[in-house]
C-alpha cells in the first residue's frame, strides 16, 4: 500500500513546521523531537558547505547554524510552501524579528509519504 499523495496544504504545514520546529529551536531536546516527527530516519540535509545525514547529525548542523546567528535572529517563511509529486519548496529569510532581513534563502524537500527525505538548503546573498 502506498501513502496518498501530499496536498498542497501538507507542503505548507510539513514545510512551516521545519522551521519553526526544527530551524528556530535552539532546545537541543525539543529540537530532535520535532526531527524524529518530520525526517525519515536516513534523512539527509545538504547545506552548501556540507551534507549530513541522519537526526542527530541533522541537528548538530542546526545547533551550529543557531549558534552563529545572533540570539534575536528568526528564521521566517516568505510565503506558503508549494510542492507537487513529492517536493516542496519554500523562500525563508532570516534576521531580527523586528529588523531588516539579512539572509534569504530557499529550502527544497523530497518527501517520502509525511517526512522530509532530504532537505536541500540554498543561500541567497544578503541583501544590500
Amino acid at each position: 500500500m502506498t501513502a496518498s499523495p501530499l496536498t498542497p496544504d501538507d507542503y505548507d504545514r510539513l514545510m512551516q513546521a521545519n522551521l519553526k520546529r526544527v530551524f528556530n529551536e535552539r532546545e537541543v531536546s525539543r529540537r530532535l523531537a520535532a526531527i524524529g516527527e518530520l525526517y525519515a530516519e536516513d534523512a539527509v540535509l545538504n547545506e552548501p558547505d556540507a551534507s549530513v545525514r541522519g537526526h542527530v547529525a541533522i541537528s548538530d548542523a542546526v545547533t551550529a547554524l543557531l549558534e552563529s546567528l545572533p540570539a534575536d535572529f528568526v528564521i521566517v517563511a516568505q510565503a506558503p510552501a508549494s510542492g507537487h509529486h513529492g517536493i516542496g519548496r519554500m523562500a525563508w529569510s532570516i534576521g531580527p524579528a523586528d529588523g531588516p532581513v539579512a539572509v534569504t534563502g530557499m529550502d527544497i524537500a523530497q518527501f517520502e509519504g509525511d517526512r522530509i527525505h532530504s532537505l536541500t538548503v540554498f543561500i541567497d546573498r544578503a541583501p544590500d
